[in-house]
């Protein structure tokens, strides 16, 4: 299940991968990067590229899909915790909303579309 979500994420153009902790921040953006999966671990962008992360399989435990209200906007992420709860990564779309701040509905069903899918809340 895992590998799926990520493989249908990276193959949408303008989202942003972080990785996060309380001494450094990683960004990637999705567009164009290789998936792939070998054992426990899953590999998004090429391992010679300027930019690539690892994510155990095993430790990921829940993925939640979150619309989180903004004083201006809403954000739209998939975000994915292990098993204490803690966000290991987060998959923003980017580029919502034009620059009158108009919410972009083809994005938005995108995103839509890549929950229902899968589900709101997924345990793993």
């Amino acid at each position: 299940m895992l590998f799926e979500i990520l493989s249908d994420l990276v193959k949408i153009d303008d989202i942003l991968l972080i990785v996060k902790n309380t001494s450094a921040t990683s960004e990637i953006k999705s567009n164009s990067l290789n998936i792939k999966q070998r054992e426990n671990w899953i590999t998004i962008g090429d391992n010679d590229g300027p930019a690539h992360m690892h994510i155990n399989n095993e430790m990921i435990k829940s993925i939640e899909f979150i619309q989180e209200k903004k004083s201006e906007r809403t954000s739209f992420s998939v975000r994915f915790f292990d098993g204490n709860g803690e966000r290991v990564l987060a998959a923003f779309f980017t580029k919502m909303y034009d620059d009158q701040k108009n919410l972009n509905f083809a994005r938005k069903k995108v995103y839509e579309d890549l929950c229902k899918k899968y589900g709101s809340i997924i345990q793993i």
